[in-house]
């Protein structure tokens, strides 16, 4: 082996060792790549389940956001703040009560609606504490507030209903579905210091007209009577006014105690029903108000004034007045209340629009609450209205008021009232057939006047003799009473045909034209007779021709021209005769 060779192994063997270097850290890559998957392997699965691990947290983090605000709600129903119960426990009841009343009632219905949840039980207890405590206080607010009326009738009735019955009406609503015995109470409380309240003032007020109509007595005036004034009758234009409630001046209560002040039988009536319309209305505007009962739905603003209740309508107060345009009135004892009325200032009162909204099983428990507060002054009227009719006053006084009370019952319609409404019908079918009894009376005077007797009803008739006819005065007297009944007629009937009057007036037409050929039949000369006749339908004509706003009227019209066609017949008649005369000479 020569030195080449030598060399040549000597890298084989260097070459050997890198090799076998080169298989062993090749073994060791190869392990260390096989661990190496293992842990990615081992890491890739790490990574998928804390994946999961929050796609499970971030849902369950949206639960607890969607569940965060009905829970936030949850708690807040639940629970009583510290201030309402120390406004409930601690303080008077005043208007803060108001708001406070309302978030706790809200609070109870929904520990009610969610009585199934443990804490809303436990909390209960509490709540039924503060509702009891609640009521108390409320009833003895709502008694003292009755004291005042209680004390004197002299207390605005209407402004303590306005100004603070109605302010609290939340307050008691509040009662009637929380504590309804309680409300009940003082349901009955209010009645009967109402009932007491307006039962004076109207005893009182009643009193005061009767002695006004005592000394100025209504006496029957007979259509065929001789007494009167030295002019005669006249249409009393004053009078007829008084058939409208925009029209004159109330009579006040202390005008009784002047003993020279005098009204006729109409301006008494007038006063008398206006007040119990006005005062009767808005008792009914009220109790609809405030004992209506309602379901809880609490207001997104709390109104304490209503407008029913509008400051500017304030009323008539039973012991007082008021003057033509603006009473300052005092009563009996000295308080002052005023009121518009009169011309356009009066006008139905807007209180009728919660009522017109009720249906017949809503108005019948508030119908019978205004029967029990009213009833005694209901009475006072019946019984006023009695003595109006007694004695019974003339034909047209008798239309006036009757006129009247239809006005007063079309204004209560307005103002939606039905139980006034029902009595003034009352009222209204106890005046006409006294209105048809005296028409007939008329009537059979006349006729018996015409046939030579005597009436039955009238004071001091006169009787068909001789002497009466030839009376020239007496005659055109009687025509002048109808021309005044016929034209106040007209004046007081809106209608162009209404059975009632124009028969009426029929009937005495057709006695007053018998009566007229009766009176003249003894004149032996047709001239005289004839002229006798022109003379009487021309009293008759001149009457009725009397104002344009009259003799336009359809019925003045066909009654103008009834006795113009008889004065014509009269007149042809003496030219008819004097011709004939004049030929006879011949």
């Amino acid at each position: 082996m020569n030195v080449t060779d030598h060399s040549q192994a000597k890298d084989f063997v260097d070459l050997h060792e890198q090799v076998e270097t080169s298989v062993n850290l090749l073994d060791s890559l190869e392990s260390f790549l096989s661990t190496f998957q293992k842990d990615l392997s081992s890491v890739s699965g790490q990574i998928s389940e804390l994946q999961e691990r929050s796609k499970d947290i971030d849902n369950r983090l949206k639960s607890r956001r969607r569940i965060e605000k009905p829970l936030s709600s949850l708690l807040s129903d639940l629970a009583i703040p510290p201030s309402l119960a120390i406004t409930i426990l601690d303080t008077d009841v005043g208007e803060p009560w108001i708001a406070t009343i309302t978030d706790f009632e809200r609070r109870l219905d929904l520990l009610k609606v969610r009585s199934r949840v443990k804490a809303a039980r436990d909390l209960g207890d509490v709540a039924e504490g503060l509702r009891i405590v609640a009521a108390t206080k409320l009833r003895t607010f709502f008694l003292a507030l009755l004291q005042p009326i209680r004390t004197s009738v002299t207390t605005n009735m209407q402004v303590m209903q306005t100004s603070i019955f109605v302010k609290y009406r939340v307050l008691y609503a509040f009662l009637q579905r929380q504590a309804p015995n309680v409300a009940g109470e003082v349901q009955k409380a209010y009645t009967g210091t109402a009932r007491t309240y307006y039962e004076t003032g109207f005893r009182r007020y009643v009193r005061s007209l009767g002695w006004i109509k005592a000394r100025t007595p209504e006496k029957p005036e007979p259509i065929i009577s001789r007494n009167g004034d030295n002019d005669g009758p006249y249409l009393n234009q004053d009078r007829l006014a008084y058939a409208k409630i925009d029209g004159p001046s109330i009579i006040l209560a202390y005008m009784a105690d002047d003993k020279t002040h005098e009204e006729p039988i109409e301006a008494i009536l007038r006063s008398l029903f206006l007040v119990l319309m006005d005062n009767a209305t808005a008792e009914y505007a009220f109790i609809v108000a405030f004992f209506r009962s309602e379901s809880f739905a609490p207001p997104p603003a709390m109104e304490t004034n209503s407008a029913l209740f509008s400051p500017t309508a304030t009323l008539l107060s039973p012991d007082f007045g008021f003057d033509d345009r603006k009473s300052n009135a005092g009563s009996e004892i000295g308080t002052h209340v005023s009121r518009p009325f009169g011309g356009n200032e009066h006008r139905s009162r807007d209180v009728t629009a919660l009522p017109g909204l009720m249906d017949k099983a809503e108005r019948v428990p508030l119908d019978a609450i205004w029967k029990q507060i009213l009833d005694p002054v209901l009475e006072y009227c019946k019984t006023f209205v009695t003595t109006v009719l007694e004695p019974m006053p003339s034909a047209v006084p008798l239309l006036t008021m009757i006129r009247l009370t239809e006005a007063v019952i079309t204004e209560v319609q307005k103002r939606d009232c039905p139980p006034l409404e029902n009595f003034l019908f009352t009222m209204r079918l106890q005046l006409w057939p006294a209105f048809q009894k005296i028409m007939s009376e008329h009537c059979d005077a006349l006729r018996k006047l015409a046939e030579g007797g005597t009436t039955s009803y009238f004071n001091r008739a006169a009787s068909t003799t001789d002497a009466s006819v030839a009376n020239a005065s007496f005659p055109d007297a009687i025509c002048n009473r109808y021309v005044v009944m016929f034209n106040s007629f007209v004046i007081l009937t809106d209608q162009e045909e209404e059975t009632m009057i124009f028969s009426n007036l029929l009937r005495l037409r057709q006695e007053l034209t018998k009566l007229i050929a009766r009176h003249t039949e003894n004149i032996h000369d047709d001239v005289a007779k004839a002229t006798k006749q022109s003379a009487m339908y021309e009293v008759l004509l001149q009457g009725l021709n009397k104002g344009i706003h009259l003799s336009t009227h359809p019925k003045s019209q066909k009654e103008i021209a009834y006795w113009a066609e008889k004065e014509e017949e009269a007149r042809r008649r003496i030219v008819s005769i004097a011709q004939s005369r004049r030929i006879g000479k011949r």
